[in-house]
């Protein structure tokens, strides 16, 4: 609770300071002209707020490991850190693009995609030389299943796809925020309970703490969005808390909304050039149910909802069918 605590106040402090900053210097979100049009008056709502919310996870976990760990902090917890300041980075560079030439493309999917990998690799490299084990476990089993050199591909994919995926689900005011608390929850339990790993424990109630302070100023109506700054950064360290506490397979059920959101983008995009039709009004799949006239508050707290019971149903498997 002291953990989730300060991060909360570390964000809600930063954002009165932060937010009139990004407003001065006119770091306003460019909104897609091809969205809903209920989206137009967001026009030029300071975006970046990841920074926020990176800057607030990195202080409380140094903070709370340096004051609970007598023995000297793991590499663990600063392998946390470079994934969550690494993605942020390239997110905050994807984001700068936007803002200075004032259109909704940043960085290109070539040069955003290298950036990806060469995080995943280096994430992939350390954990080599410490020789981490290369097996993954079934869920609510006992059956470990070893991928040897084929672990590389699974680091690389996780971290690439997961931040990606997260990346897809901010859209509305609040959706990414709250969704992603609740993933970050549910693994800061797996990891005290099933898997004792305090550092990834602290990390994951960091972020929680920091996603709430967050959401003060980024609930509907949304005074600041977290841009890609802040979503490709939470979408690398969930995957990189799933691959430290060895819950691989089970971050697809926590991350359920993530997933499916990333389904809808694939089936739209698979259909549209195979039948020239398109499956949904629009993807990812939160503005396919604003097109249908639900208001944006009820698509938010329908998807906290759907992200709470996955969330629950990840940790069931884990802590009591396992």
């Amino acid at each position: 609770m002291l953990t989730i605590a300060i991060a909360f106040l570390i964000t809600v402090l930063l954002s009165p300071i932060f937010i009139p900053f990004l407003r001065r210097l006119k770091f306003g979100q460019s909104i897609r002209e091809e969205g809903p049009k209920s989206h137009i008056k967001k026009t030029g709502t300071p975006t970046m707020g990841g920074i926020m919310i990176v800057i607030s996870v990195i202080i409380t976990t140094i903070i709370m490991t340096g004051k609970y760990n007598t023995e000297s902090m793991g590499y663990e917890m600063w392998l946390l850190i470079f994934v969550m300041a690494g993605y942020g980075i390239l997110g905050f560079l994807d984001d700068f693009i936007k803002v200075a030439m004032k259109r909704n493309l940043g960085l290109t999917s070539k040069q955003k995609m290298i950036g990806q990998l060469g995080i995943a690799l280096v994430f992939y490299f350390i954990l080599h030389v410490n020789d981490y084990a290369t097996y993954i476990q079934i869920p609510g089993t006992s059956i470990q299943w070893e991928l040897g050199w084929g672990y590389a591909l699974l680091t690389i994919l996780m971290l690439v796809g997961a931040s990606n995926a997260v990346n897809l689900t901010d859209g509305l005011d609040g959706l990414l925020a709250g969704t992603a608390a609740i993933a970050f929850g549910a693994f800061g339990i797996l990891a005290w309970y099933g898997f004792p790993q305090s550092e990834v424990m602290i990390f994951s109630l960091a972020a929680v703490g920091a996603l709430l302070g967050f959401l003060v100023f980024n609930a509907h109506p949304a005074k600041v969005f977290m841009g890609d700054t802040g979503s490709l950064a939470l979408g690398g360290a969930l995957a990189a808390i799933a691959i430290l506490t060895k819950l691989e397979i089970i971050l697809v059920v926590i991350g359920g909304v993530f997933v499916i959101e990333t389904l809808s983008v694939i089936i739209q995009v698979i259909s549209y050039k195979t039948r020239g039709k398109r499956v949904f009004k629009m993807s990812p799949l939160h503005h396919h149910y604003e097109l249908l006239g639900w208001s944006e508050w009820r698509v938010v707290a329908t998807f906290w909802l759907i992200g709470l019971i996955f969330a629950a149903l990840g940790v069931y498997i884990e802590v009591w069918i396992a």
